[in-house]
């Protein structure tokens, strides 16, 4: 149980971090820095994702329909947010 308790920290710090990446994107003062906070918490998420839905794998547990949805959806977005950062960049 610790193990998943680590995956839910780890993706909800990651979550976090996504977050204050993207919201550093509009102020010129953080303009420098902001996509590196992106990455870290893009890649921060998907790891702690990755590795709960892993864990609750290999422990045989049932997740409802909509968990695997919004599991999904996240990878969708997380996708989105990795293409804007890269034609930002490129622009």
């Amino acid at each position: 149980m610790t193990r998943m308790k680590i995956a839910d920290l780890t993706s909800g710090v990651g979550a976090l971090v996504l977050g204050v990446g993207l919201g550093s994107l509009f102020p010129r003062s953080f303009g420098s820095s902001a996509g590196l906070i992106t990455i870290a918490g893009l890649c921060m998420h998907a790891l702690g994702m990755w590795d709960k839905h892993r864990l609750e794998q290999l422990g045989q547990r049932e997740n409802p329909r909509w968990v695997v949805v919004l599991y999904w959806m996240c990878w969708l977005l997380l996708a989105a947010v990795l293409m804007m950062l890269l034609l930002i960049w490129r622009g």
